[in-house]
């Protein structure tokens, strides 16, 4: 999209357009309509670092076929979330474009499909999960954050009922620019790992857990409540707990970059 609008404007620059043509050319590019369902915001990459994801959770089959589609010609890739046993049926058997990938993630219940060549890695972002139940929101976050760029490390069934864990974990995650903490219960893991470690740690409650303050509540009321300080997503939002663990390691990496080059 990006080579798109340079064309564009070189193109303005030369005379051969004019003001209100490139106005109205450059908002064609904005977003992408698909049908009378959708308009694809195709340039959120660009615009904000975060990639647009389709939520698959609600949409008619054939509908979210048509849009993932429209958005992986448009981009060179789609990240698709919360994908049904009967939209995976469709994707797999329908015609994709040639050379198009398309990954299956059964635990995140993602879909990643990919015609462009995968961004050059960029920034560490550790994951932990409290328990195994709470694997799916960690797993999201993870292909999240590996499809915005990042190299990403993770462990799980390390809470704090079991502390020891723990630790050796943390050793293993010393480097990681930013952490996503996935807990459900109680949800005290994040507040104990931010505590312990020096990187940004982002709080992801899930809605593990039952009787009062269950499906998540006790787990999100906990993280807002911490002394230690981490920021905290709604529960079982893992893209968004993977895509802001990326922006900051990749902006953190990009200023890396810029500090060798100044140097030179």
């Amino acid at each position: 999209m990006q080579d798109k609008l340079r064309a564009l404007l070189e193109r303005f620059s030369r005379g051969e357009l004019d003001t209100e043509e490139a106005l109205r050319q450059i908002k064609n590019h904005s977003y992408l309509p698909v049908g009378d369902v959708a308009k694809l915001d195709i340039c959120r990459a660009d615009r904000v670092g975060i990639p647009e994801a389709i939520l698959a959770e609600g949409k008619d089959k054939k509908d979210l076929l048509e849009i993932s589609l429209a958005h992986l010609h448009a981009t060179g890739s789609v990240i698709i979330t919360r994908i049904s046993p009967a939209q995976l049926e469709l994707f797999s058997s329908a015609k994709l474009p040639e050379g198009c990938t398309l990954e299956h993630n059964p635990v995140a219940r993602t879909v990643v499909m990919r015609t462009a060549p995968a961004t050059e890695k960029k920034g560490l972002v550790g994951i932990l999960a409290a328990g195994t139940a709470d694997m799916p929101a960690a797993e999201e976050a993870r292909v999240v954050a590996e499809e915005m760029g990042c190299s990403v490390i993770y462990e799980y069934d390390v809470g704090v009922a079991g502390i020891h864990r723990l630790f050796p974990c943390l050793e293993r995650m010393a480097g990681a620019d930013a952490l996503v903490v996935a807990a459900g219960r109680e949800g005290t893991l994040p507040a104990v790992v931010a505590g312990l470690v020096e990187a940004p740690v982002i709080g992801l409650p899930v809605s593990t857990g039952y009787g009062i303050g269950g499906g998540g509540q006790a787990a999100l009321y906990s993280m807002l409540q911490s002394c230690s300080v981490l920021t905290v997503v709604n529960i079982d939002a893992g893209f968004v707990a993977g895509a802001y663990a990326a922006k900051i390691a990749r902006q953190k990496a990009d200023y890396a970059d810029r500090k060798i080059e100044e140097k030179r």
